[in-house]
């Protein structure tokens, strides 16, 4: 499998993305809190300076997974065919270390693009115990660790019936500089939420309402659990990535693909390519900011469990997860 360091183009996807369902106009639907620092992007291409990146994620292949199936391996899923003409992406946030090799996708977030204009995401929880194929039943985010996106795409086939058609993958260091060299972001938090944070003997709180995040912020909003848990992190997830569209387009980023091209280069590893891109373009005009839909595989799709060798996991409940699929992809298969 060819991996490419392409993050401009995706870039340009997100943000053709989040023109669309953030304004029916050519500004912001609202007013967005900061203001953009001398170090980060400006209005004037030519003159901004953009800090550089962190290194990029790295995708180490075909290592062996040590962990036992506990009984037996289930069944192939029924095929979930995908409508044509729709666009399915999968989002990853990895937690790798700088020098470290080893890695798990903390954030796992499935975009689906609609050929009617909607537009749909689907968060799945780190610890959903899976069939990765050929290898073993292991953590879904286990999954690019051990054989990169082809083995993404096998364990989705072979779990829930269909294929991710692209693939973005970032770590700690992508997320906070993209951020950071965006002025940060205004996330508007669901509900008030505090939980332990380096720094913060006391914890650390963040209210209900519009928040402004540096990086380093919104990487904490996103992982901490110590309070809650990894399935209310999916909500959270799904937050900054909105904040992250919100931004972009506050910044006319359409007009700034050169200068973000240099800027941002090093900060995802990706499979997509330029004609991907510009194949995506007509799905993305139609984009409808009325008929954007939230879904997470949450505790009524999944069962917890600790394996035969004391890990806390989640089991699959497929039934339930395929409705939910079913309603994420709007397929027309039977249940």
């Amino acid at each position: 499998m060819r991996i490419r360091r392409f993050l401009p183009l995706v870039l340009l996807l997100l943000t053709l993305l989040a023109c669309q369902l953030f304004s029916g106009a050519a500004t912001p639907t609202s007013p967005l809190v900061g203001t953009i620092a001398a170090a980060t992007l400006t209005a004037d291409a030519s003159t901004s300076v953009v800090p550089a990146p962190g290194p990029a994620p790295t995708l180490v292949p075909d290592l062996n997974p040590t962990a036992v199936p506990d009984g037996s391996l289930p069944a192939p899923a029924v095929a979930l065919p995908v409508a044509d003409g729709d666009v399915t992406i999968l989002l990853m946030g990895s937690d790798q270390r700088p020098g470290a090799s080893d890695f798990r996708t903390d954030t796992i977030l499935l975009v689906v693009i609609k050929k009617d204009g909607s537009v749909n995401l689907v968060s799945f929880p780190r610890d959903l115990w899976v069939y990765l194929p050929e290898r073993s039943m292991q953590r879904i985010n286990a999954a690019v660790e051990f054989g990169g996106f082809d083995l993404v795409r096998s364990t989705f086939q072979y779990n829930f019936g269909f294929a991710p058609q692209s693939f973005v993958l970032t770590n700690f260091s992508g997320f906070r500089f993209i951020i950071d060299s965006l002025g940060g972001i205004d996330v508007q938090v669901g509900q008030t939420f505090t939980d332990a944070r380096d720094g913060y003997p006391n914890g650390f709180t963040v209210q209900a309402g519009l928040v402004h995040m540096d990086g380093e912020t919104a990487l904490w909003y996103v992982r901490a659990r110590k309070n809650t848990s990894d399935l209310d992190r999916l909500r959270r997830a799904q937050e900054v990535i909105l904040a992250i569209g919100h931004k972009l387009l506050s910044l006319n980023a359409l007009a700034r693909v050169p200068e973000l091209y240099t800027a941002y280069r090093g900060a995802f590893v990706t499979d997509m390519t330029l004609l991907d891109v510009v194949t995506l373009l007509p799905a993305l005009q139609h984009v409808d900011p009325t008929k954007v839909q939230r879904y997470a595989i949450s505790m009524d799709q999944v069962i917890p469990f600790v394996t035969s060798g004391g890990a806390d996991v989640l089991l699959p409940r497929a039934d339930a997860i395929r409705q939910v699929l079913i309603q994420a992809l709007g397929s027309q298969a039977s249940p």
